[in-house]
Formats: structure tokens, C-alpha cells, sequence
């Protein structure tokens, strides 16, 4: 744990004064961990250390280390019919706003004392911390089969969401039939990088390169730019669901393509009580925005 921090943070006085240790006491540990493993972890220098080779290696073993300790935690506790548990949860914005909230609290009408800490992630930061043991589920999505996860995360399908069309209220494209090719010329506002991977194939297939005008994460932000008439959209079902502003129209359309969530998770978490009665809530929180709520054609 004190390597952990060291090599989290930086800099052996700031993970001191976090594990509430005297910087000395700290130095010495790692001192002994070096002339236990015989060869320099960290290199120290004017602005903190860094790790040397070893160091890496050590620290990614300490990361899985560090999330099997904590599904050790929760198993131990149920089998001490100890009804309570912790459950760490990174996830993407537009899930935050919907789906999370409602299985947050379902899990607390079944178990009122299991608590769920929340982390705001869109999905490639989500796996990087669940991989370092600082969350027990990521939930994430995509529009690509999702790539091999390794030996030690698995994932769960939750289900799928459709994507839609956002054009301004007075816009040409408001109304009538509509194809993705009949946007060739209008300015894009994009989102990640996965959601912009997504557009980008859409047109390519419709054969045009899109526009690119603006980009940004914030499905409020786009829609707030559409309605200003600075471009077009597209946005998966639970940001519509989370916000909606009064001046875009809604496009429907299967050619847009639909979104996949996933619960990722390592390998045994599915075991751990509270973990596993949280991912059921969220199986279930997901089957309303499967469908996709009516929104005006």
C-alpha cells in the first residue's frame, strides 16, 4: 500500500502526509522493499521520483493486488452475513444522468446498506482504472465489438440504445425523408473519441467526409450549439433522455446506428454480493432506454 501511494502520488513527503506517516518512517519502508526485491524501485530526484523498470513491474502487480484485496473484503463479509458492502463505480456521463441513478436506487430499496461510490468516466479512463484496482465495475459503451479485455477483466452486455439524428428546429433536415448522405455538406459538432470513430464511419460509408466544425463531450454543449445553428449532431438515446433542449428536432432513423453498454469487471467481482446485486440494478435500469423513449420524427 505505501509503494502504492508513493508511486500514485509522486513524491514520498505527499503520499506521507496521505497515509498519515512521518516522511522517515515512509523512506525507510521503501528502503526495505528495495533490499527485499534487490534492485531500485524509485529514483529520486529535486521534484519527486519516478519509477525505475521494476518499480513499473511491481506496481502493476501491486494494482491487481490492491482490487483482489477488496473483492477479498466484501466476500468475507458476506459470509459474515454482514448485509453491507462497497461498490465502486466509473462510468460515462450520459449513464450517470439516467441509467445509473435508478439502479443507485433500487440497489437501496433491496440493500440500504450497501453504499456505491461514483467516478465520471468515459470508457477508456473507466478501464484504466478499473485496471488499477481504484473501481470494482466500469461500465462503458460502443458502437465496434468490443476488443479482448485480456485474461483478467470480463464484461457483461447490458443492451443496446439507439443513436439519433439532432438537427435545429428550423432546420431542412427537420422534416421529410432523410438519408445520411443528404448531410454531406453540413458542419459536425463531435464528440469523443469513440463517438466521433462512429460519425466518421457513418459518412464514410454514405460517402463524404464529414465536416468537422466543433468538438466536445458535453451532449448539453451540442445541443445548445445545434439550437444556435452551428451545426449537427449525433447522440445516443440517455443524453436526450438526460436533456433535451426545446429548440432541436429529433431525428429517427435506424441509420444512425445504435450504442452498446457494458458492465466490465474483473475477473471474480461477479461473485462479490454487493457488486453483483449492483450490476443485476443496472441490467435492469438499462431495458427502458433499450427501446428508445418516442421523441418527434
Amino acid at each position: 500500500m505505501i509503494f502504492r501511494s508513493v508511486a500514485r502520488v509522486g513524491s514520498i513527503s505527499a503520499a506521507a502526509r496521505e497515509l498519515g506517516w512521518t516522511q522517515p518512517a515512509v523512506s525507510q519502508h521503501l528502503g526495505a522493499l528495495e533490499r527485499e526485491v534487490g534492485t531500485p524501485l524509485l529514483l529520486r530526484g529535486p521534484r519527486g521520483v519516478s519509477l525505475t523498470e521494476a518499480g513499473r513491474l511491481l506496481l502493476a502487480r501491486a494494482e491487481v493486488v490492491a482490487g483482489q484485496l477488496h473483492m477479498a473484503d466484501e466476500e468475507l463479509a458476506a459470509v459474515a452475513q454482514v448485509r453491507r458492502g462497497n461498490v465502486r463505480l466509473a462510468a460515462y456521463p450520459s449513464a450517470l444522468a439516467t441509467l445509473v441513478p435508478r439502479a443507485m436506487a433500487g440497489l437501496q430499496r433491496r440493500y440500504p446498506e450497501v453504499d456505491v461510490k461514483l467516478v465520471d468516466a468515459e470508457p477508456p479512463e473507466a478501464l484504466a482504472l478499473l485496471e488499477r484496482g481504484d473501481v470494482d465495475l466500469a461500465l462503458v459503451f460502443g458502437y465496434e465489438p468490443q476488443a479482448d479485455l485480456g485474461l483478467v477483466l470480463r464484461s457483461r452486455p447490458v443492451g443496446t440504445e439507439p443513436v439519433r439524428l439532432i438537427v435545429p428546429r428550423r432546420s431542412r433536415y427537420a422534416r421529410g425523408r432523410l438519408t445520411v448522405a443528404d448531410l454531406a455538406g453540413e458542419p459536425w459538432i463531435v464528440g469523443c473519441v469513440r463517438c466521433r470513430a462512429h460519425l466518421v464511419d457513418l459518412c464514410h460509408q454514405a460517402g463524404f467526409e464529414p465536416i468537422e466544425r466543433h468538438s466536445t463531450d458535453d451532449y448539453v454543449v451540442r445541443q445548445n450549439l445545434v439550437a444556435a445553428g452551428l451545426g449537427v449532431t449525433l447522440l445516443p438515446e440517455a443524453a436526450l433522455t438526460a436533456f433535451r433542449h426545446p429548440d432541436v428536432v429529433v431525428r429517427r432513423s435506424e441509420a444512425f446506428g445504435r450504442r452498446s453498454t457494458s458492465i466490465v469487471y474483473r475477473d471474480g467481482a461477479d461473485l462479490v454480493p454487493a457488486s453483483a446485486a449492483f450490476m443485476a440494478e443496472l441490467l435492469a435500469a438499462h431495458r427502458p432506454l433499450a427501446a428508445g423513449a418516442p421523441t418527434p420524427a
